[in-house]
């Protein structure tokens, strides 16, 4: 597969589709981009073109660890680099998950780069972030806390980090352990503050000033709670909600985990809904497009 250097991190890269506007597509948790093929290649099959990355410290990217912004924020930094890089902004801009609060972040961060967004199984409330704080940062800091970065690269996630991509054992070698636990807890403790907030990483503030279109298909968990997919719904100014996707649960009756194989069974009808919206939004487009002519041809005669 492809990679790019993006801000000093080699990322592993793939795009699908011969034409039409460009959509970049990005999992949830860490996981490589790979579970996200299907449903790029359905996307793709009604008239667009879908770019799918590993983020650093995923898949077959680089490892690389930073504490100038939270990690979400340095994700969103990395696709909008890569996205510079390979000439094709700006693009609309989906995610799962993790994938969505990278969504989010990007629209907020880069609204000038920014098309639409496409969102499903959005992250919000304290449950949540309780338990990704330390699934995402507290975990690592105690086994690098305990081992160093050599029980680091031996932990679950970074050792498949290496096998996808083998340099970034020495990488990781490389690393100051007393600098990672820094960075880990720096990441962790921005994730914490974002118990009160609607969704992970925004405010009310931040999601009432995204001006594109919005995409949100609700999840059914504890962690994607429907509330708040709600929520962004209503906050954007421009937001569309579909929470019949998956099987609808009250809010006091959800599940502990997602269903996967739930999720797996409708991404047909979530390509669907994606290419609607897509289809609605490029219509806009254009004819917003041809009205702003009209006003500047308007103008024109007048002089």
């Amino acid at each position: 597969m492809p990679e790019a250097l993006v801000r000093g991190v080699h990322l592993n890269y793939e795009a699908l589709g011969h034409s039409g506007p460009w959509i970049a597509l990005t999992p949830g948790s860490r996981r490589p981009y790979n579970e996200l093929i299907n449903l790029a290649r359905d996307i793709a099959g009604s008239g667009y073109r879908v770019l799918l990355h590993d983020r650093r410290n995923c898949g077959a990217s680089d490892v690389a660890f930073d504490d100038s912004a939270s990690e979400h924020e340095i994700w969103a930094d990395d696709l909008h680099a890569l996205g510079q890089k390979l000439d094709i902004l700006p693009m609309y801009i989906g995610g799962s998950s993790a994938g969505a609060r990278l969504a989010i972040l990007f629209a907020i961060r880069h609204p000038t780069a920014l098309r639409g967004l496409l969102l499903w199984r959005v992250t919000g409330g304290k449950e949540a972030v309780d338990h990704l704080a330390e699934n995402y940062y507290g975990q690592f800091i105690k086994i690098a806390q305990r081992g160093g970065m050599a029980a680091v690269c031996a932990s679950e996630h970074f050792d498949e980090c290496i096998a996808a991509r083998p340099s970034n054992r020495e990488r990781l070698m490389n690393v100051d352990v007393q600098y990672f636990i820094q960075v880990m807890t720096y990441w962790r403790g921005r994730f914490l503050e974002s118990a009160s907030l609607p969704v992970v990483g925004a405010t009310e503030a931040d999601l009432r000033s995204i001006d594109a279109p919005v995409c949100v298909i609700a999840g059914n968990d504890v962690i994607h709670t429907p509330a708040t997919a709600r929520k962004i719904a209503g906050l954007v100014r421009n937001g569309e909600l579909h929470d019949d996707v998956v099987s609808r649960r009250a809010d006091n009756d959800l599940l502990k985990e997602w269903d996967r194989n739930e999720w797996q069974q409708q991404e047909k009808r979530m390509a669907q809904i994606f290419a609607a919206f897509l289809q609605r939004c490029q219509a806009e487009r254009s004819s917003g497009s041809a009205a702003g002519g009209a006003a500047r041809r308007a103008r024109q005669e007048h002089r």
